[in-house]
C-alpha cells in the first residue's frame, strides 16, 4: 500500500472504524490504527494530525453519505410531495439502522455532533438545500404554494430535526419509542401547509 494512494485516507477511516467497533473509542489511538494498516504512525500522520481529526473525519463520511442518500430523492422520479416524505423517512431509519447495526459509530458520530458545531452547521446547510430544492420544483409543477422556500426549507428541517438528530433517535429507541407514525403525521401535516390554496 502506498501513502500517496487516491484512497488513502479512505483506507486509515475504514480501519480506524474497524478499531473503534472491535476496542471502543477511547482504547483507539494512532499507533494502533497504524498497525492494523501494516504501517508506521508517522505515516497516519501524514493524513491526519491527530486522532480527534481522524474522527471528525468519519463523522464529516457519515455526514456526506447521508448527503448522499438525501440527493437520490431529490433526483428521482416522482411528486415532489412523495419524495421530501421518502427523504425524511430514509434519513431517519438511516439513523435507527446505525444505531442498532453499529452503535460504536453511533456512538462516536453523536459526540461529534455535539463538541463540532461547525461540522453540524454544513450539514445543515447541505441537507436544508437538498430540501429546498425538492421544494422549488414543488412550486415550479405546481404542486405546492409556497411564498418563501428558504424559510420553508428551514421549517422543514426543523420540524424534522427530533427524527434524525442522533441523539434523540437513541433516547426515543431506549424509551421503545416507534417514531415514525409520529414522523409521518409530521410530513402529513407539512403535506397540508404546502398544498396549493382551493379558491373558495
Amino acid at each position: 500500500m502506498t501513502n500517496d494512494a487516491p484512497d488513502h485516507r479512505d483506507r486509515i477511516l475504514d480501519t480506524t472504524a474497524e478499531q473503534v467497533r472491535r476496542f471502543g473509542e477511547a482504547k483507539t489511538n494512532v499507533v494502533d490504527i497504524a498497525k492494523a494498516m501494516g504501517l508506521s504512525h508517522s505515516a497516519i500522520y501524514r493524513h491526519f494530525r491527530s486522532k480527534a481529526e481522524i474522527f471528525d473525519a468519519l463523522a464529516a463520511r457519515t455526514m456526506a453519505e447521508e448527503a448522499e442518500l438525501a440527493t437520490r430523492f431529490v433526483n428521482a422520479e416522482g411528486s415532489a410531495g412523495d419524495r421530501l416524505r421518502g427523504l425524511v423517512l430514509a434519513l431517519h431509519r438511516s439513523k435507527c439502522a446505525k444505531l442498532g447495526d453499529d452503535p460504536e459509530i453511533h456512538g462516536l458520530y453523536r459526540r461529534i455532533v455535539t463538541e463540532r458545531p461547525d461540522l453540524v452547521a454544513d450539514y445543515a446547510r447541505r441537507m436544508t438545500g437538498l430540501v429546498r430544492q425538492i421544494l422549488n420544483d414543488g412550486v415550479a409543477r405546481g404542486e405546492f404554494c409556497i411564498r418563501d422556500v428558504d424559510l420553508a426549507a428551514g421549517v422543514v428541517r426543523d420540524a424534522v430535526t427530533i427524527f434524525v438528530h442522533p441523539a434523540h433517535v437513541e433516547q426515543a429507541v431506549m424509551a421503545g419509542l416507534d417514531m415514525e407514525p409520529r414522523l409521518e403525521a409530521v410530513m402529513d401535516a407539512l403535506a397540508v401547509a404546502f398544498a396549493p390554496t382551493i379558491p373558495t
